[in-house]
């Protein structure tokens, strides 16, 4: 009896469910997934210790990958221009991520910095470390990543000039393959005045590095 259970469990599990309007699987079709997997990596999905982890997973990656369903446009809609004719550099740094490298499906931990110089007013400045996260929250590369988040502030802020740089662990370098913890990966991306200017570049850098 318990046999014909499992396999009816199993057969339903496997059944396609709906997709909603835009393609995306169902949150049956997602679970499923996860019990196909949790199978193939040599366990029972029926045990007990493993009966919710599907819910589970899916309500993770709900939140793992909520970029998909941020939008930068909203995040950096709102530009103060009252700033007294501020007009130097602005830079917030250290701003933690968490991502996920779109070749193995594993994590990516790091900080960004981001500075750029304002043009026609500036923007709140936890709205820099959100529009990271916009972009951190999905299937990633850290270069594409970089750039991302430059061209995104670039094209709503329309700044003078921004720089970013980023750094981070991989995990699918320090949990598998040459498996090297505490390797450090830098990128950067410059815009306008700083792309222009090397010396824009030192002084962003020293920011970022001198006054720790």
């Amino acid at each position: 009896m318990d046999a014909i259970v499992n396999l009816y469990r199993r057969d339903r599990d496997e059944r396609p469910a709906p997709q909603d309007a835009a393609g995306r699987p169902s949150r049956e079709d997602a679970e499923a997934a996860v019990r196909t997997l949790i199978r193939w990596a040599g366990d029972d999905p029926e045990r007990e210790g493993l009966l919710d982890t599907p819910k589970r997973v899916v309500k993770a990656y709900e939140e793992l990958f909520s970029g998909y369903r941020a939008s930068e446009a909203e995040v950096l809609a709102k530009v103060f221009e009252e700033v007294e004719g501020y007009g130097d550099i602005v830079l917030v740094r250290d701003i933690p991520f968490h991502s996920h490298c779109e070749h193995h499906m594993v994590p990516f931990v790091g900080k960004a910095h981001i500075a750029y110089y304002p043009s026609r007013g500036v923007v709140g400045l936890s709205k820099l470390a959100r529009v990271v996260d916009v972009f951190a929250k999905r299937l990633q590369t850290q270069e594409t990543m970089t750039a991302q988040i430059a061209n995104a502030i670039d094209d709503f802020l329309k700044p003078r000039g921004v720089a970013i740089l980023v750094e981070a662990e991989h995990m699918c370098m320090s949990m598998r393959g040459v498996q090297k913890g505490g390797v450090s990966t830098l990128t950067t991306q410059f815009t306008g005045v700083f792309r222009e200017d090397p010396t824009e570049q030192v002084r962003f850098m020293t920011l970022v590095r001198g006054l720790r």
